[in-house]
């Protein structure tokens, strides 16, 4: 069998191969094309501005609770170099101060900063994500929220109120209050009238005392009318910029109440859903932010300031005595019981909590408390 070949003329080849160049470009292009189409998207999303109000249960710039989220506000403004900003407003300024949840739920503003326990006449399980009596403190708080999975809890029971949380500032161990009346046993708590809301205010009330809610700017003259006997409001720092050593005698310790009340970040769901990814992240990252901060600035003023009050103004310090804490210790694990068995929500979070708690205080024996019991030998 033979084989014949055919010569193919040059002229063909230049062609083929001026053919292949021209498709390949063309490919090449589109290419390119396709790689820098989402660039222009991008870009043309990164140029959009939005700009937020948030409103605050605090006075106006107030020292620690009212500067927080003014920092919260600056540090979003420079990670997003202009393209989120936000505004915030005191307590009475846009809103009444217990009104925050409900403007931010509503939209009439997207961002609040607040503690979680004033709702809990809408959300009966939202003491746990500020505290509660003999709960967690400031770290163990954090760990719960961030690895022990309460955060997620925190926005199960916020979504049906259009409104995401964050964790936003701890103020630690907090004081047991200011006080017109010497608490020496039990008996001293009966009849007694004291500003301390959440679930303080409730195993208060049913060890015998009259829990009152009120707003941070009315106690100093709600204690010095005698409209209440007691008030309890943060610890040294901030409760030395109200003046509440003007109108009270005795200011007792520890803060049974509140061991490591967690403040929040609340924002309008609809609003964050129509942030670009990177802005919602910045939002996210500047709330850590903000949590730690705040925690870091109380640790370091509250020592100065209960010096302050001792030296310079005769604050009469006091402890409670070991069967009043007793009383209210088996008072709040009777109520806690009592919300679980009531609330399917709840149930859920104290489900979590208690096993979280029971956790880390297990650890917390062997770890914090006897390193700060072997500190003071």
């Amino acid at each position: 069998m033979s084989i014949s070949y055919h010569r193919v003329s040059p002229i063909i080849i230049l062609v083929l191969v001026a053919a292949l160049v021209t498709v390949g470009g063309l490919l090449v292009v589109q290419r390119a094309e396709n790689i820098t189409q989402p660039d222009k998207a991008a870009a043309a999303t990164n140029t959009e501005t939005f700009e937020w109000k948030m409103v605050t249960t605090w006075p106006k710039n107030f020292p620690g609770l009212g500067t927080a989220p003014e920092n919260f506000a600056k540090v979003i403004n420079q990670m997003s170099n202009g393209r989120l900003t936000v505004k915030v407003y005191g307590g009475g300024e846009m809103v009444p101060a217990l009104e925050v949840f409900s403007a931010v739920s509503q939209g009439t503003a997207e961002m609040g900063h607040g503690a979680a326990y004033y709702w809990k006449g809408k959300i009966p399980s939202s003491p746990f994500f500020t505290s509660v009596p003999f709960g967690l403190t400031a770290q163990e708080m954090n760990g719960w929220l961030h690895y022990g999975g309460g955060l997620a809890l925190w926005r199960e029971a916020y979504a049906p109120f259009n409104v995401i949380p964050f964790a936003g500032g701890n103020t630690g161990v907090q004081m047991a209050g200011w006080f017109n009346r010497e608490i020496n046993s039990m008996e001293d708590i009966n009849g007694l009238k004291m500003r301390i809301p959440g679930v303080g205010g409730e195993v208060f009330s049913r060890a015998g005392g009259t829990a009152v809610t009120l707003p941070g700017g009315e106690l100093y003259t709600s204690l010095q009318t005698g409209v209440i006997d007691a008030t309890e409001w943060v610890g040294p720092y901030n409760d030395m910029a109200l003046g509440l050593y003007e109108v009270a005698k005795y200011y007792y310790y520890p803060g049974w109440h509140e061991p490591g009340a967690a403040l929040e970040l609340i924002v309008n769901k609809d609003a964050y859903d129509s942030l670009p990814k990177d802005l919602q992240k910045i939002v996210e990252v500047a709330a850590r932010y903000a949590n730690q901060d705040m925690l870091d600035e109380y640790t370091a003023r509250n020592n100065a300031a209960l010096l302050n009050l001792q030296e310079n103004y005769n604050t009469e310090l006091r402890k409670l005595p070991d069967d009043v804490l007793r009383a209210l210790h088996k008072a709040s694990d009777q109520y806690l019981a009592d919300v679980a068995n009531q609330d399917p929500m709840a149930a859920k979070v104290y489900k979590s909590w208690r096993a979280y708690a029971d956790g880390v205080k297990n650890y917390h024996h062997i770890s914090e408390q006897a390193y700060i019991n072997a500190r003071d030998l």
